[in-house]
């Protein structure tokens, strides 16, 4: 395709209304016509990236392949496109305003007063063709994080009307916006949508798209009266109704044509409608599912829905790609201890240890690990998970009483967990970790191999503490093997116990290459064993 095609997402009336994954689901459509498509994300905090984010300002903090700290988001349009996202996929306010008062202090701007027009819009514009320009998309789909009207998106939708004017035909917005049932009155109301429209156009866009979040289906009279209030086409008009799960949206979008309005307003050839033949496939699994398998997701985040959301969908994926229905639980390592575990753990079959950082909770990751252990139930530790399941080994079988994790204890006589060499004179926290993707070598045999079915892997980290290695023939002895190790720094990636049915520590972070298309291996072995266990 000669040029590439600018796509906006903006939000109105309310926030979480699914601008993420309209976006995931339209590229998808478009992907599946075989365009190159790519998503990325403007969020208007002016945090430079989600990195420093409690989880309970944000939820997960989703890590590139590069070793960019980035908005969850992305993780859906990975799990949607199958392809990998970059730093380039998410902006935020604060690396906007940060790279134009580097150029300023450079002298770039020649003297001149640096205002937010141009030279903040600029920035965004450039970030926005940064992907159609220098990676050659055909489609570069772009969500505004937000609702309009907020004073942090002004300059992100300014950019988007300047765009609009510059680029014609190859640019395009779709306002998604939220049509509340009032149930006293029995009827659906359109005037939060009339209301948000008329806000877009105060700044001076006009919306080629309009998605309908709603729980039901809307008459036809409803959306004939949106189109025209909002001055867009009635086959313009698109509902986006609650389904069972996220990965129907796109099927839902389809058979309203939303694709193919698409390709018609940006002038290209409609062409044969897809088959999504792999992800019909997929949806075909989940729906046949009967029987379940329960898993223990064991964290301190567990009150919050999105703190844990690439591992909720990839443990989701494992089970349908393993013919069953995920029944997960989420347990408060906080709430949980030595005396509780096997109340809590007995009917679980199959246990998960969280990542995290700090001290918090940590007490009741090691009564599960302890459980889990002894109990020979199948169980995986994810980064923080992996280090805690060396610790209570330590602990527990080497008898190293007071064996720890210099993050939680600096002064422990047992580092059998401690800081990365190149860590520990780092004072600044943002993305300062050891992050991104890295190589790891599994030895065969073992039951990481045996999963991945290869020995050379790469996966994505994001810690500061690694396994401390003077203690690995110690460990080796006593039964809890390392089955993975970086081949350039030696750096321990994956523990195991042999003698166990499937226990299994990784320091890497499995969940964040996991996709619809391509479930990661670990967690679909994880959840056979799982199933075998029940």
């Amino acid at each position: 395709m000669a040029d590439t095609k600018y796509i906006f997402v903006t939000g109105g009336v309310v926030s979480s209304l699914g601008k993420g994954i309209i976006s995931a689901s339209l590229g998808k459509l478009l992907q599946s016509r075989g365009y190159k498509v790519t998503i990325q994300k403007f969020d208007p905090y002016i945090n430079i990236d989600p990195g420093t984010l409690n989880p309970y300002e944000h939820g997960e903090c989703y890590v590139t392949v590069d070793g960019h700290e980035a908005d969850l988001d992305l993780g859906h349009y990975e799990r949607f496109l199958n392809v990998q996202t970059t730093r380039a996929n998410n902006i935020t306010t604060g690396r906007i305003y940060q790279s134009v008062i580097n150029k300023e202090r450079k002298g770039d701007y020649l003297g001149k007063t640096v205002q937010v027009i141009p030279h903040i819009t600029d920035e965004i514009k450039r970030n926005v063709k940064l992907l159609g320009s220098k990676y050659k998309f055909d489609f570069v789909i772009t969500e505004i994080g937000g609702t309009v009207g907020d004073i942090e998106s002004l300059p992100f939708i300014e950019s988007v009307r300047q765009l609009k004017w510059e680029l014609g035909k190859n640019c395009l917005c779709i306002h998604l916006t939220y049509v509340p049932y009032i149930a006293a009155a029995k009827e659906y109301k359109t005037k939060p949508t009339q209301h948000s429209v008329k806000q877009l156009q105060e700044l001076g866009i006009q919306p080629d798209i309009l998605v309908l979040r709603t729980e039901r289906g809307l008459k036809k009279d409803i959306l004939h009266k949106v189109a025209l209030f909002c001055n867009v086409a009635e086959d313009a008009v698109v509902q986006s109704i609650d389904v069972p799960t996220i990965y129907e949206v796109p099927l839902v979008l389809q058979k309203q044509n939303m694709d193919i309005t698409v390709l018609k307003k940006m002038g290209l050839e409609v062409g044969p409608t897809p088959e999504l033949t792999q992800w019909k496939a997929f949806l075909d699994k989940k729906h046949s599912a009967k029987e379940t398998v329960k898993i223990g997701l064991v964290g301190k985040y567990v009150e919050l829905q999105d703190a844990y959301k690439s591992i909720d969908e990839s443990l989701l994926q494992a089970a349908i790609y393993n013919d069953r229905i995920l029944d997960l639980h989420f347990i408060h390592s906080e709430k949980l201890s030595d005396e509780n575990a096997a109340e809590q753990l007995a009917g679980m079959d199959g246990v998960l240890i969280a990542p995290g950082f700090g001290t918090r909770g940590i007490d009741g990751k090691f009564a599960a690990i302890k459980y889990a252990r002894e109990n020979n139930k199948p169980c995986l530790g994810i980064c923080l998970g992996m280090q805690c399941m060396v610790i209570e080994f330590a602990r527990n079988v080497l008898g190293l009483k007071d064996a720890n994790s210099t993050e939680m204890e600096p002064n422990t006589p047992y580092k059998v967990i401690d800081m990365m060499e190149e860590q520990k004179n780092i004072t600044n926290m943002g993305g300062s970790m050891r992050l991104g993707a890295y190589e790891c070598v599994l030895k065969k045999g073992s039951k990481t191999f045996q999963a991945y079915k290869k020995t050379h892997i790469e996966e994505r980290h994001r810690h500061r503490f690694e396994f401390n290695s003077s203690y690995k023939a110690q460990f080796e002895e006593n039964g809890m093997m390392c089955t993975g190790e970086n081949p350039e720094t030696n750096l321990v990636e994956v523990v195991e116990i042999p003698q166990l049915n499937w226990f299994i520590g990784v320091q890497f972070h499995p969940e964040y290459s996991s996709t619809v298309e391509n479930p990661n291996p670990l967690f679909v072995s994880f959840v056979k064993a799982a199933i075998e266990n029940k």
